[in-house]
C-alpha cells in the first residue's frame, strides 16, 4: 500500500470512529431519564426528563389532565396517558430545544385518585416548585409551565401562587392548552384571580373542542381578566376521535399536534425571557 494510500485509509477509519461517537452521543441524548426528586418530607416526585440535542432555549414543565397519575416506570414507560396531548408530544418539544420535564404524580399519589384533589395544594405547588427550581439549575434558562385540560389547573394554580417566591423557583411563563373553563367538583381556571398574573401567558384552544368544560365560547372572557402580556392562538381542524373530552378529540388537538407545540416553543422563544 502507498503512503498516500494508507494516509487516505486511516483518515476514513477516523471518519468513521468520529461519526460513530456521534451517533452514540446523540443516541444517549435522545434517551429520556427517569428524576426522582425530593420535595417534601418522604415525598419525591418522578418526572421523565428529555434533553435536546441542541442548545437549550427554555425548560418545560409538562401537566398532564385526567387524573394526573402517569405512574412513569423505572425504565420510562408511561403506564396511563401515554396519549395524552402532551405526554404524546413530549419528543416534539425537545426537538425544539427545550428541556423537558414531563410531570408524573408524586410519589405519595401513586394510587387513585392520583393528582384529583392535589391540584390546587400547597402540597402540588411545593412539588412543581421543586421540579422548577431543579430545571433551572440543570439548565440557567427561563422554565415555562406547561398544562394541557386538567393540567391548566394546576399550571395556573403554581403560578399564581408562585408570583412572589424567589427568582429561582418561581415559572418564567404559563401556557395553558385545552383550558377547564367550567368545573363543578373544583376551582376552574377563570375563577382564579387570573388579574394577579404578571408572567407571560400563552392561551391554545381548539374552536371545535366539545369538552363540556372546554368551550371555546369562554375562552375571551378568561383573557379579559389576563392583565399579564397575553397570547390567543385558536385552532381548527385535525381529527375529532372518541370521548369529546378526550385525547384523540379535539380537545387533545389530534392531528394538528406538530403545528401547536410549534406555536409554543415559538411563543416561549418570543416571549419568556
Amino acid at each position: 500500500m502507498t503512503p498516500s494510500a494508507l494516509i487516505l485509509k486511516r483518515w476514513f477509519a477516523s471518519c468513521v470512529a468520529v461519526a460513530f461517537l456521534m451517533a452514540a452521543d446523540w443516541s444517549l441524548a435522545q434517551t429520556p431519564e427517569v428524576v426522582d426528586l425530593p420535595t417534601r418530607p418522604g415525598v419525591t416526585q418522578r418526572m421523565l426528563l428529555l434533553t435536546p440535542t441542541t442548545p437549550v432555549q427554555a425548560a418545560v414543565v409538562l401537566l398532564v389532565g385526567g387524573h394526573g397519575g402517569l405512574q412513569i416506570a423505572s425504565n420510562g414507560s408511561v403506564t396511563w396517558g401515554e396519549g395524552n396531548f402532551l405526554a404524546r408530544t413530549r419528543q416534539q418539544f425537545a426537538d425544539s430545544g427545550l428541556l423537558v420535564a414531563l410531570v408524573d404524580a408524586p410519589s405519595d399519589r401513586q394510587t387513585a385518585p392520583y393528582l384529583n384533589g392535589l391540584r390546587q395544594t400547597a402540597e402540588h405547588v411545593q412539588d412543581l416548585q421543586a421540579v422548577i427550581a431543579y430545571l433551572r439549575q440543570l439548565a440557567s434558562r427561563p422554565v415555562v409551565l406547561i398544562g394541557t385540560s386538567r393540567g391548566t389547573q394546576s399550571a395556573a394554580w403554581a403560578a399564581l401562587q408562585l408570583r412572589t417566591a424567589d427568582a429561582a423557583k418561581r415559572p418564567d411563563g404559563l401556557v395553558l392548552t385545552a383550558t377547564i373553563l367550567t368545573d363543578p367538583h373544583s376551582r376552574a381556571v377563570p375563577e382564579m384571580p387570573l388579574e394577579q398574573l404578571t408572567l407571560p401567558v400563552l392561551i391554545s384552544h381548539h374552536e371545535q373542542d366539545a369538552c363540556r368544560h372546554c368551550r371555546f365560547s369562554g375562552i375571551p372572557a378568561m383573557a379579559a381578566r389576563i392583565k399579564a402580556p397575553l397570547k390567543v392562538l385558536s385552532y381548527q381542524g385535525g381529527h375529532d376521535v372518541g370521548d369529546p373530552c378526550g385525547a384523540r378529540a379535539y380537545h387533545g388537538f389530534n392531528g394538528i399536534e406538530t403545528r401547536v407545540v410549534a406555536d409554543i416553543a415559538t411563543w416561549i422563544q418570543e416571549a419568556v425571557r
